[in-house]
């Protein structure tokens, strides 16, 4: 059965093998020209992408995955140290997904929770990504490392599922799905900026406690094994080698703070020439709040 989403799309279920412990991942996979890899964020899934994609594939091979944990891809069991539910796990099972479908060297778009996975993923498999695009993300370790009151408040739910299961868990349970449209149409932006058919996806995948419960390990990753990994790039010196498109929201969280978005970035790459960036008219989910500036920004950058 096809993706209603992503009409002509191929999908895909495949079962994939790396030493950081496979998994199942869902994806779809359609266009010509050049692969494209697309790495959604929180709560999302790759239905994040829909509203895009058509374009993109006109001149790209889009593979368009459901991060592990997220959507209809694989629930990794939990273990002390959270590495299951860590980037480099989710980075590795990109890796492993291109690989398997013949694409050896890829460009990447992430968005949110999928642009710290493509940041790792440059960082992990750098022979294999030609050109990277974060949105609207700040890296892991300079977020943890400048929590001031503005960005609690704002991020109030990284603090909230770093707390032992199920107490978050549980809180979440009593209103699953009225807590999706807070986090869906908070941040900068409306709710109605994510279609009818995308917001029924969300609330389909949100739904079921082990999506949920994997959600949060994604976070409790980012603030133990993550932060462990890239300290460990940093103390070695491991830095982003490709070209690097930086997008924001405008009125996200990231848009509205203290830092220079762009030179924040430019301290994970080895020049700062390979580093380039912009607002966008947005909030949070610049992707699907504003589709047009975004599309050019990610045109511009992947034709260069």
């Amino acid at each position: 059965m096809g993706d209603v989403l992503f009409p002509g799309f191929d999908v895909l279920d495949l079962d994939v093998e790396h030493r950081h412990g496979g998994t199942r991942v869902h994806a779809v996979t359609g266009g010509a020209g050049p692969p494209l890899l697309l790495l959604h964020g929180y709560p999302q899934t790759h239905a994040l992408w829909a509203g895009i994609a058509p374009d993109l594939a006109r001149d790209h091979t889009l593979v368009v995955p459901d991060l592990r944990g997220y959507g209809d891809s694989g629930k990794p069991a939990d273990a002390e140290d959270h590495a299951p539910h860590s980037f480099r796990a989710m980075a590795a099972d990109a890796a492993a997904l291109m690989a398997h479908l013949g694409h050896e060297r890829y460009a990447v778009v992430g968005h949110d929770r999928g642009a710290r996975v493509t940041h790792r993923l440059a960082l992990d498999h750098p022979d294999h990504v030609t050109r990277a695009a974060v949105l609207d993300v700040l890296p892991t370790a300079h977020v943890y490392a400048h929590v001031d009151r503005r960005l609690a408040t704002a991020y109030y739910h990284w603090f909230l599922y770093l707390q032992p299961a199920p107490l978050p868990e549980n809180l979440i349970a009593g209103d699953p799905t009225g807590y999706l449209h807070s986090l869906l149409g908070g941040w900068g932006g409306p709710l109605d900026a994510h279609s009818p058919a995308q917001l029924a996806e969300y609330e389909r995948c949100f739904a079921d406690p082990a999506t949920r419960h994997a959600m949060l390990e994604d976070y409790r990753a980012g603030a133990s094994v993550d932060l462990e990994h890239d300290a460990a790039d940093a103390a070695a010196g491991h830095r982003v080698g490709c070209p690097l498109l930086v997008l924001w929201g405008g009125r996200s969280v990231v848009g509205t703070g203290p830092e220079d978005v762009v030179a924040v970035w430019r301290e994970r790459a080895e020049r700062d020439d390979l580093v380039q960036g912009q607002a966008v008219d947005a909030g949070h989910f610049l992707v699907d709040e504003a589709p047009e500036q975004t599309l050019r920004a990610l045109r511009a950058f992947l034709a260069a």
